[in-house]
Formats: C-alpha cells, sequence, structure tokens
C-alpha cells in the first residue's frame, strides 16, 4: 500500500499569514482526503470562490467527524476512500451526529452502486476528481441550497429511482455487505490483526474472526490476499 500524508487542519492562512477573511453568508467547509496533495488542489478551487471556504481539513474519516465536532462547519466534502473510516463511513456518522450538515462525496470512481450508498449514507452530490475543477463548486452550491448534484454523465433518472424507491418502501439496490463487515473487511485489507481489529471496533478476536469468515463465505473468497483486492476493486482501500 502507498504511504498516506498527514492532515492539516489549521485555517487557510493568506499573504500575511492570517486566516481569510469570511463575507457573511459565506459556506465553511470540511475537507477530507487522505492525499494532501489532493486536499490542496481542492482547497485552492473552493478558496477562490467568495461564497465557499475551507475551515478545517482532515487525513480521514474519523478525523473529520472529530473535527466536526469541534468546529462549526456547513458542508463536509469528503473523499470515499480513506484509512481508518471511509468517506462513506464518515458521511453516516455524520448524518446522524449533524443531520443539518450538507455532505458532499468526491472520489475517482464511477460507480452507480457507490452513488446509491453516498445518497443512503445521507449525501447530497457524487462528484468525480477528475472533473473537480469543474464540477465542485456547483455541487458545493448545490448542496447548500439543498438539492442533489450528480456529475454530468450519469442518468439525472438515477436520483429519481432511488427517491421513488424509497417512497413507495420497495427496496434499494443490494449491499454486497453490511455496515460491520465493511469495517472489518477495510481493516483486514490494511493489513491489521484480529486482535487489533477487535481494539478498534471494541469487539473480540473471535468476533473478528466470525465476521471475516463470513466475508469469505458471502463474497466467495479464500483469503486475506483475495479480500484485499475486492476492497481495492470496491474503493475502500486504494493500492
Amino acid at each position: 500500500m502507498t504511504s498516506k500524508n498527514t492532515s492539516t487542519n489549521t485555517p487557510q492562512a493568506g499573504a500575511a499569514g492570517t486566516p481569510r477573511d469570511r463575507a457573511p453568508g459565506t459556506t465553511r467547509i470540511l475537507l477530507a482526503d487522505d492525499h494532501a496533495l489532493v486536499r490542496g488542489g481542492v482547497r485552492l478551487i473552493l478558496d477562490a470562490e467568495p461564497d465557499l471556504t475551507v475551515v478545517a481539513e482532515a487525513a480521514d474519516g474519523a478525523e473529520a467527524v472529530a473535527l466536526a465536532r469541534e468546529q462549526e462547519v456547513d458542508l463536509a466534502v469528503l473523499d470515499i476512500s480513506m484509512p481508518r473510516m471511509t468517506g462513506l463511513q464518515a458521511a453516516r456518522e455524520l448524518s446522524r451526529l449533524k443531520p443539518e450538515l450538507r455532505i458532499l462525496i468526491l472520489t475517482m470512481y464511477d460507480n452507480e452502486q457507490y452513488f446509491f450508498e453516498a445518497l443512503k449514507a445521507g449525501a447530497s452530490g457524487y462528484v468525480l476528481k477528475s472533473v473537480a475543477d469543474r464540477d465542485l463548486v456547483e455541487a458545493c452550491r448545490a448542496a447548500v441550497r439543498d438539492e442533489p448534484f450528480i456529475y454530468p454523465g450519469a442518468e439525472t433518472a438515477l436520483i429519481r429511482t432511488y427517491l421513488d424507491r424509497a417512497e413507495q418502501g420497495r427496496p434499494l439496490p443490494d449491499k454486497a455487505v453490511t455496515e460491520r463487515e465493511e469495517e472489518i473487511l477495510k481493516l483486514v485489507a490494511e493489513g491489521h490483526s484480529s486482535k487489533e481489529i477487535g481494539d478498534l471496533l471494541v469487539i473480540s478476536p473471535k468476533t473478528v474472526e466470525r465476521h471475516r469468515a463470513n466475508l469469505l463465505q458471502k463474497l466467495g473468497m479464500r483469503d486475506r490476499l483475495e479480500l484485499t483486492r475486492y476492497a481495492i476493486r470496491v474503493g475502500l482501500i486504494e493500492p
């Protein structure tokens, strides 16, 4: 796996080393991505707009949740694949903790299932990193207006299908694994032992092993290597 850069959550400094002045009504943004260079590029895009300002940065989903507890933010922009806690996992937790917080998922994955999962997690938009310079500002403003945003090229009908299914009580697209299994799959793929995973999730190593066995059976896989490849393929971790 590639090494990740650590986060910087200090306010963006201006030329004189002081935080940029924020006009009344400016949207305060929490930005989470485990690559410092990506965060820097996204921040330049957002801070260039008079109505948007990044007030906090995080290197993973767990840090994003912690910062959202501590600081006043209006919008969280979350990378989908991060260490410790993914963007989807963080979105679920933030939606529970701060229902008024708007959430956008930022990702390199053009994936319909992830889009549905993002909506289920409480996000109002799904932006591809490859076109963030074109779409992200519009997506942020749409989120603040409480409007959904999906990258151009995907059918708007995806949103309508999801909302219609939810309204009619019909089943939503299936997810291969449960949220707990997803947590364990991610940690297994990152190389943690059963004891380490148990300590992180406050469960016993035997419970971890049981979940791992269920994952292998459910996904039709044989070992950690295949689980790791699956985790990379679905965006839980990066190669």
